[in-house]
């Protein structure tokens, strides 16, 4: 298996890298920032990348924020950046069920295990939800809630789906509404299955973590709507309409950010050491997985040369 490229301080291999493609997928937790912390020369990147012509496309498994609420931390950062370059695992999982599911009504709606992030962009394409932010949700389970989760009583029969994410206030109560809605035959989709989440140069629970329990206790997998999989990559190459061999995918991740570009048959992959994956990951003995980077680099200020 060919070994990848470091890229450092060498200007005439970042020139040919960056020569080679047109177009630019960057996941952005591990990335670009970690937390509110903003990786060093990220910003100027960027804007060297766009100064080139270049496309670029912020694709991002972390579903607790809409489009517009990335666009918010961009700024929030000084990073320019427009709601249509951004791409995540909600609007993701959003586009699905409206276009690609369509469920008939009535038993279209969908019941959120997530934040408010999910919540938008379901709005934005017209898909009934519940669950979700609910704030009568978010409290602990009593001995008449399993009476009428058993017989049904405290469900709505128009729920067709259970849509997991990334869920800060995840309970007993929710997990069992889901619990009770996949037994009934609902569909079981999930924005990503990140077992982690970089936050504050660290890692947490993922959305993956928080799906766990569901997983567990009905005996099957989601059908997973964020990286790696290809039914994103799909939906982001209708939107975009780029040239995937001149694409290059950049992520801090090997099974999904890395993953994602090789089975989606990019031009290149790019890991960035600035978060989850390190360099023992996948030189010498790896990870097992078998996944690696065409290309490695400490961080994505790097391609400054």
């Amino acid at each position: 298996m060919a070994q990848p490229k470091y890229l450092t301080g060498d200007n005439a291999g970042i020139n040919e890298f960056l020569d080679k493609f047109d177009t630019f997928l960057f996941d952005c937790d591990g990335v670009l920032w970690s937390g509110d912390h903003l990786f060093p020369k990220v910003a100027e990147t960027l804007e060297l990348l766009r100064s080139k012509g270049k496309q670029l496309v912020f694709v991002t498994n972390n579903s607790t924020k809409s489009r517009e609420d990335y666009k918010k931390k961009f700024d929030k950062l000084n990073i320019p950046a427009k709601v249509e370059e951004v791409f995540g695992s909600s609007y993701s999982a959003a586009v699905y069920i409206s276009r690609i599911l369509k469920l008939p009504a009535p038993k279209n709606k969908v019941f959120v295990l997530g934040e408010s992030g999910i919540e938008q962009e379901l709005a934005t394409e017209n898909v009934p939800f519940i669950g979700g932010t609910d704030s009568a949700l978010r409290r602990d389970i009593e001995p008449e809630d399993f009476t009428a989760l058993a017989d049904g009583s405290a469900l709505d029969p128009d729920v067709g789906i259970v849509l997991a994410g990334l869920d800060f206030h995840v309970n007993y109560l929710k997990l069992a509404h889901a619990f009770q809605y996949l037994r009934r035959g609902a569909m079981f989709l999930a924005t990503n299955t990140d077992s982690t989440l970089p936050n504050a140069r660290s890692l947490f629970p993922g959305a993956g973590s928080v799906g766990a329990p569901l997983v567990t206790a009905i005996g099957k997998q989601p059908l997973a709507l964020g990286k790696p999989s290809q039914a994103m990559m799909d939906a982001i190459e209708g939107k975009f309409h780029f040239d995937r061999s001149r694409t290059c995918m950049i992520g801090d991740r090997l099974n999904t950010d890395i993953q994602f570009g090789i089975e989606g048959k990019l031009g290149g992959t790019l890991l960035v050491l600035s978060g989850v994956c390190k360099k023992e990951d996948f030189m010498g003995a790896g990870d097992g997985t078998g996944v690696v980077p065409a290309y490695y680099a400490d961080g994505l200020g790097d391609l400054m040369g």
